[in-house]
């Protein structure tokens, strides 16, 4: 098991599956104590996580709700202690015409993506400044942050929102926490699926330079250098592992 992280604190949200499942399992494997927070069951990813020997609780949480994010930062006090790194991969899509997407539908979006990650990065900053700890925090936005999409307008909003809430805060709180973000191009998962993304917006995803759809391993590592010691020089800053989809 690799220890970069070893002792570390980690808080992972959107842990069931997708990337938030792949970075509880790669931050666990680095060494680090992984509270993974999500609305639905997080049995497999936390028997991932035990089976290679790393230590996972998960905790049902709705991102959007503030009573529930600090209910969670409770838990990950009371089982592990101080947090070290909040990863914030929890998120949801609607693929709609703009003109036909709800207000409800555009609220729900911007709740979990945007009002998810301030509260749960709040939450554990107000934790890591309160017993003195420096920390990181680690945001999942994404390339359509950059180059948006027809009938994805309020994923892509909240998306540009979150690089943006990145640099406010990398500015407001360092040294002492580095606040930096990953957003991934197309990546195999759920949002990619019927749920959220019609066949044809899917089939078109692999029109860039490495023409492929990448795997969450593939962001998970971008997700635990951000994490570790590698990255100390590093705040404000958003990597993309996109397969040359935005190239800033």
């Amino acid at each position: 098991m690799n220890t970069d992280l070893d002792g570390k604190v980690a808080i992972v949200t959107g842990a069931a599956s997708g990337i938030g499942a792949a970075a509880a399992c790669a931050l666990a494997a680095a060494g680090a104590r992984v509270l993974g927070c999500d609305l639905e069951s997080m049995k497999k990813t936390r028997d991932a996580v035990t089976s290679r020997g790393g230590e996972m609780v998960g905790q049902r949480t709705d991102v959007s709700s503030q009573d529930d994010v600090v209910r969670a930062m409770g838990v990950c006090f009371e089982t592990f202690g101080v947090p070290d790194v909040a990863v914030n991969c929890a998120g949801t899509a609607n693929e709609c015409p703009a003109l036909e997407e709800t207000v409800e539908d555009f609220d729900r979006v911007i709740a979990v993506n945007l009002r998810g990650t301030f509260l749960v990065g709040r939450e554990a900053i107000r934790q890591m400044l309160l017993h003195g700890r420096s920390g990181r925090i680690v945001n999942i936005a994404s390339d359509l942050g950059y180059l948006g999409r027809a009938r994805y307008a309020s994923y892509c909003a909240s998306k540009g929102a979150v690089l943006s809430l990145t640099r406010s805060w990398a500015r407001e709180f360092a040294p002492h926490i580095l606040v930096n973000c990953v957003a991934p191009g197309p990546i195999d998962t759920p949002m990619l699926g019927p749920e959220f993304m019609s066949p044809e917006v899917r089939a078109s995803e692999t029109a860039i330079p490495l023409a492929r759809i990448g795997s969450v391993d593939e962001v998970a590592a971008a997700i635990v250098f951000l994490s570790g010691p590698g990255a100390t020089f590093m705040t404000g800053q958003t990597i993309g592992p996109n397969g040359g989809s935005v190239m800033p």
